[in-house]
């Protein structure tokens, strides 16, 4: 075992446990504090959950290893992820907030259920948000399980340990603490990509007797500062568009729009997310890029899979240093995690009439073992289970854009037309997922199209449909 990663851990944990212990003071232990923090979090706080809780263990172990794999490519997949978000954010995304204000939601799927004045559209939601975010929330349990082997655990005290970690700093005061224990984290992450590129280009490379004009003239030969044959447009498509809507259809990350106190700390915290999200984004490429830049001059392995090439890498390191940035790792996914299991739950009690903390603990702890068994059985990639979910959530998109703009405005034709639209892009999704499997499902092709763009039109025409037929049918145009 690495004794310094135990070391770093255990600092780890009792800082973010104490962070935790002093948000209590603003916990009023109200049940919508519990999950949005009424609202009352500052710029800090605000951008820093929400990076924090955007940028998982999919960005050091899932997109340094896809970087490796696919070469320039990948920065474009997660650039175009983060300007649709600034965008999202900018638009849907204040107006949600502003709705927010009025409405008092404490979960993503109450939101829409009152954008279309429909509670089986709640539920669905509801259910949607149980059965996509599993994965999702087991690739965050499973990335932190990677990182611990590196400590020299086993996987079963891996993930038992890593369920503690996703549960504890929930259960101490909800989004107070989350979005505290998020920002320390937020701060770590990077601090620890920069830690890892620092080494990466200052000490790793030119101890390998490697000059950097001559690796970027081999990576150029060998075309991975270009598109690589992997990007094809269907791929890119298949990759890039289910996140291209995450703000708007990943439960987690919708929940933070509630969260800002007021519009001016709603649009500085955008700001600073942007910075935040496009310097970490560039400091993980770059690791990439010169990794596999070492692996064509035969310093590194050129067939390590995706999430193993941090890994090795770590392993390279001196261990002071490599279990620093493990731990910066592991605190991307826990922040992650702890972020889903809040908005799941949240979903599911904004649908119960017996509503108390103690019930929403309940359900967190239920959901956390879920997840746990679910990693222990060893499912797909990282990189794929992320998009995957992200697919599977796409219908969720334009209910929710049009939803913005039709609040109070309903008809009985546009509500059973977002359930419809909702059924049907989730069925799709899922019947791939299940006869390929979750590696294969968001890059197969039909007609020339990748599922993920099969599921958004046919969603989005669906609900058109009775948008459509809703203002015709309806004799009071103020009703649509």
């Amino acid at each position: 075992m690495r004794v310094e990663f135990f070391i770093f851990l255990a600092a780890h944990i009792a800082i973010g446990s104490f962070l935790a212990v002093i948000s209590r003071r603003f916990f009023t232990r109200d049940l919508r504090d519990y999950y949005t923090s009424s609202s009352r979090l500052g710029v800090l706080l605000s951008a820093g959950t929400y990076a924090a809780t955007t940028y998982s263990a999919f960005m050091m172990v899932g997109l340094v290893g896809m970087t490796y794999a696919t070469g320039v490519g990948a920065l474009g997949f997660e650039l175009l992820y983060l300007a649709s978000t600034i965008v999202l954010l900018s638009t849907i995304g204040f107006k949600i907030w502003e709705l927010s204000k009025k409405y008092n939601w404490i979960s993503p799927s109450q939101m829409l259920g009152d954008f279309y004045n429909s509670r089986v559209l709640a539920l669905a939601v509801a259910l949607v948000y149980l059965f996509a975010m599993i994965p999702y929330l087991a690739a965050q349990i499973q990335g932190l399980r990677v990182i611990f082997n590196y400590g020299g655990l086993g996987a079963l005290e891996s993930t038992i340990i890593s369920a503690i970690l996703v549960y504890v700093w929930i259960f101490i005061a909800g989004m107070w603490s989350v979005a505290i224990t998020d920002t320390y984290q937020g701060f770590l992450m990077l601090s620890g990509g920069l830690s890892y590129l620092i080494w990466t280009f200052c000490y790793f490379t030119p101890a390998s007797g490697i000059v950097y004009s001559e690796l970027f003239k081999t990576l150029s030969e060998r075309g991975y500062l270009g598109l690589t044959d992997f990007w094809s447009l269907t791929t890119y498509l298949a990759y890039t568009l289910p996140w291209a809507f995450f703000a708007v259809t990943n439960p987690q990350v919708v929940v933070r729009l509630y969260v800002p106190r007021d519009e001016k700390t709603y649009k500085k915290a955008v700001t600073a997310f942007y910075i935040y999200g496009f310097t970490y984004t560039i400091i993980v490429v770059l690791i990439g890029l010169v990794a596999v830049g070492l692996a064509t001059r035969g310093v590194l392995p050129s067939n390590l899979p995706w999430d193993s090439v941090t890994p090795y890498i770590l392993g390279l390191m001196h261990p002071f240093l490599g279990s620093l940035i493990a731990v910066s790792i592991i605190a991307a996914a826990v922040s992650t995690a702890n972020s889903i299991v809040l908005a799941v739950s949240g979903s599911l009690i904004s649908l119960s009439k017996s509503r108390s903390v103690a019930l929403a603990r309940i359900i967190d702890a239920i959901l956390v073992i879920i997840a746990t068994l679910t990693t222990m059985s060893s499912v797909g990639f990282i990189v794929d289970l992320s998009v995957l979910t992200s697919i599977i959530l796409l219908p969720l998109a334009p209910i929710t854009i049009l939803g913005v703009y039709v609040v109070n405005k309903w008809s009985s034709v546009l509500k059973n037309s977002a359930l419809a639209s909702l059924i049907i892009g989730v069925s799709i999704a899922t019947y791939y997922a299940l006869i390929l499997g979750p590696r294969k499902a968001f890059r197969e092709v039909i007609l020339g199209l990748p599922l993920s763009a099969w599921v958004l039109l046919t969603s989005t025409i669906v609900l058109l449909i009775g948008y459509i037929i809703g203002v015709k049918t309806t004799k009071d145009p103020l009703k649509l």
